[in-house]
Order: C-alpha cells, then structure tokens, then sequence
C-alpha cells in the first residue's frame, strides 16, 4: 500500500467498519486454482456449493472455486492469500513493483480483462469461463456492469469502506485461501505484540507524526498521512499519531504548502515514505531535498524514520510495513 495511493482515498483506506459477513451452508474442500490462461477440463460432478453474505447480497458460490476472475480492488489481496486468478483488471505499476516475485507472476500468468472495475471486457471475461467473480470498485461502476458480472458467473462485491481486515477475512473465504490467512494472522498478531513490548516506552512517551506526498500532489506539496499505514500504527501499535476529528475528512486529504513544513518541528518523530531499499519514494523526495525540512529538530537529531509501506488492504504487505515499522523504531532505542 507505495504509500496507499488516494485513488483509495475516500474509501478504500477509510477506517470505517464494513463486515462482510460470511455465512457457510456446505463444507468445502481444497481448491487446485490455476492461473494458466487456457480453460481447464470441468468434471460432470456437481461442484459443492455454499452461500455467502456480501455488498450484493446472497450468494451461491463454488465451496472449491477453481477459476476465480478478481477485479477492481480484489486482485492483490487475493493473489496475497495464495490465489492464482485467471483473470483481474490492471493493477498499477507502483503496486506491482512491491509485488514479492511469486505473486508478480500469478498477476502475470493472469489475463487482463480490463483497466478498472467499470472497464471491464465482457466477452474476454466471458470466455474465461471463470466459476467465481471477486469484485470491489465502486457503486456507480457497479450500477453499470454488476448485474452482467452476474450473468456470467456467481459474483460477490464488497463496498470500498469495507475495512482491510474484514476484507481479508471475506476474501480468504469465498476464495477457498483460509489456510493462508490463518498463517497470515498469526504473523501480524506476533509482530504487533512483538513491536508493542520491545519498544513499549518509546511508543508510551514519544509523539509521532507521518507525512507522505503522492505523485497526484501538485508541485510544492505535502500531506500528513492519518490513513493507510499510518492507521495501522496508531490503531494496532499504539503509536501517538494525528488523525482527523470525527466526522472531518483524513488530514490526508489537505495538500499542505512545502511552508508549512516547519511545523513539524513540534513532533517528536517523523515517519515517511520509503521504498524497499530505504530510498525516500520519489513523489516524496522534493520535500526531503528542502531546507526547510532538513532544518527540522527530528530530521537533525536521526528521529526522521523512514517507513517502506508495500500495501494496507491484506495482511502480506502490512506484515512487511510492521517489519519496516520494528527497525525504524530500533535505531530510537538509544536516542532516549
């Protein structure tokens, strides 16, 4: 979740609580899914089936989907779990380059079906002859193919206020991938009590702020960052971070002048985006190379953290931030 980029802005990094509640009627068994382009052999025995609970209602769906077709929002998450879809729509190139190579290669043994949720190419879609759609994007791309997605195969949406965990959960089910999740969980579960015992007192004493810039920024622009993987750090770690008042719109939303930069200088620390090898995102390294911010007390003192944050809507990716997370903190242990 690149530093989750704002086309997810309103909604998808928005920390409102969607469950998307699954309700089993019939015992699945493990799925062997395939990425591969070419249609696979179907047996003449009936699938086994069960319904599920989602944004468009009452699904009957396969309990062992084996040709999953993942558009809008839903690809990675589920390529993260372990899925192998034979049809998603286009995911960015700042997404993709985070990918670890295995899952890079399940996008690419995929076919394209289209530029986003309401792009979608109906008949390309159609000759996958896929037995699951995933779907996340908008109500208003919804309105206009969701109803066909339908026709073609069982199709389970969810809203993009679903929050990230819950998605994850809904995902992991319908998509027949539990068993990765369960991994998945246990990891974030020790890596968060991990983080919260060996730096308790710097988290119970030390003010934080995260800053971020995008590349949809215009020039000689900032933003404080109180979603994406900055909620992360402050509703799961704990950390002292700023967010919006309730009912206001994410601080992340307001493009501040690279002027008001200096106000900075009354955190403690500040966190900021870097890619994997530490090197500050490009969108964000104009505001690295200002004086003003190379003037700050935290950036002067080594309490200027860079944070590599790969993804906030599955638990891969959020695992990899808590390890950028967990060595950034390490390098404060001594500056107490």
């Amino acid at each position: 979740m690149s530093n989750t980029p704002l086309l997810r802005r309103g909604a998808t990094l928005a920390a409102a609580l969607m469950s998307a509640s699954l309700v089993l009627t019939a015992c699945g068994s493990d799925g062997d899914d395939t990425g591969d382009k070419a249609a696979t052999a179907h047996s003449d025995k009936p699938a086994e089936t069960r319904s599920v609970t989602a944004e468009n209602g009452t699904v009957k769906v396969p309990a062992a989907p084996r040709r999953v077709v993942t558009i809008g929002n839903t690809g990675l998450p589920f390529i993260d779990l372990g899925g192998k879809p034979v049809g998603v729509t286009e995911a960015s190139d700042s997404d993709l380059d985070v990918l670890p190579k295995e899952q890079r290669t399940a996008y690419e043994a995929a076919e394209i079906i289209g530029s986003s949720g309401g792009e979608v190419d109906l008949e390309k879609l159609a000759a996958l002859k896929p037995d699951l759609i995933l779907v996340q994007f908008s109500s208003k791309d919804w309105d206009k193919v969701g109803k066909r997605l339908e026709a073609i195969a069982p199709t389970v949406s969810w809203g993009l206020d679903t929050e990230w965990k819950a998605f994850a959960d809904a995902i992991a089910e319908v998509g027949n991938v539990a068993d990765a999740l369960s991994r998945q969980k246990t990891a974030f579960k020790e890596k968060v009590a991990k983080i919260q015992a060996t730096y308790g007192k710097i988290i119970d004493t030390t003010s934080f702020v995260d800053v971020s810039r995008g590349n949809w920024n215009d020039p000689g622009t900032f933003y404080i960052a109180d979603i994406g993987c900055s909620e992360i750090a402050r509703d799961d770690i704990g950390l002292d971070l700023p967010k919006a008042a309730e009912g206001k719109d994410p601080l992340a939303y307001a493009s501040l002048p690279f002027e008001q930069i200096r106000g900075l200088s009354k955190y403690d620390v500040i966190t900021y985006p870097v890619d994997a090898d530490g090197v500050p995102t490009k969108p964000f390294k104009p505001v690295v190379e200002t004086n003003t911010w190379k003037a700050l007390p935290a950036v002067k003192s080594g309490r200027a953290l860079g944070l590599f944050c790969p993804g906030n809507n599955s638990y891969g990716p959020v695992n990899r931030y808590l390890d950028s997370l967990d060595s950034a903190l390490a390098t404060l242990s001594g500056k107490q």
